[in-house]
Parts: structure tokens; sequence; C-alpha cells
């Protein structure tokens, strides 16, 4: 049981950035997780995509890539885009912290 709030940036493989996704959409809807923020591709065209969709408040696609640092300090950035979701109501703060990362919808 996944509760209160949660930062998720899953699995990129499959099938587990599927499974990810449905457990934090079945935590958002059973009212356990209040708010979260999930970073993924921007795969608009996965069924993942459209089942993370389908219960968020609000979508940041990014203006250019998100680098990633690792545990040993290289640094590597995705050959695609990424898209932050945010599930809660306080969309307004989600909005002012994201807004300079990309557009949001």
């Amino acid at each position: 049981k996944w509760t209160g709030r949660v930062w998720l940036n899953p699995p990129y493989s499959q099938p587990a950035v599927q499974q990810f996704i449905v457990k934090l959409v079945a935590e958002v809807k059973a009212l356990n997780v209040k708010e979260a923020v999930m970073l993924t591709h921007n795969y608009t065209d996965t069924e993942w995509f459209h089942i993370a969709e389908s219960a968020c408040s609000l979508i940041c696609f990014t203006r250019g890539r998100i680098k990633f640092v690792g545990a040993d300090g290289s640094v590597a950035a995705p050959t695609q885009g990424q898209a932050f979701f945010y599930y809660g109501k306080r969309v307004q703060s989600f909005r002012h912290a994201f807004e300079t990362f990309g557009f949001i919808r």
C-alpha cells in the first residue's frame, strides 16, 4: 500500500513501467496517495501513458531533456523528452514549480 505523498521515477522498461503506473493510479483512485509527481518519457502513444494521464491533474512536458546524475557522478541524458505528471489538488503550486521546465496541460 502506498500512502501520502509519492515521488515516482519508474523503471523505463516494460513491463515494469506499466506495472508501477497502474499501481500509482490505483492508489490515487483509492485516495491512499494524496499527492504525487511522476517522471516518465513522453511516450504519448503508449498504453501506460494513457493510464497515467487518465488520473492526473496536470502534465508538464519538458523543454529539452532532463539530465540524470548517477551515483558515481556521471551525467546521462535520454534520447527523448520527458513528462512530469502531477496527481493532487495543489495544481497552482505544481504549475508554479514546473512552468520553467516546459509547458503544462
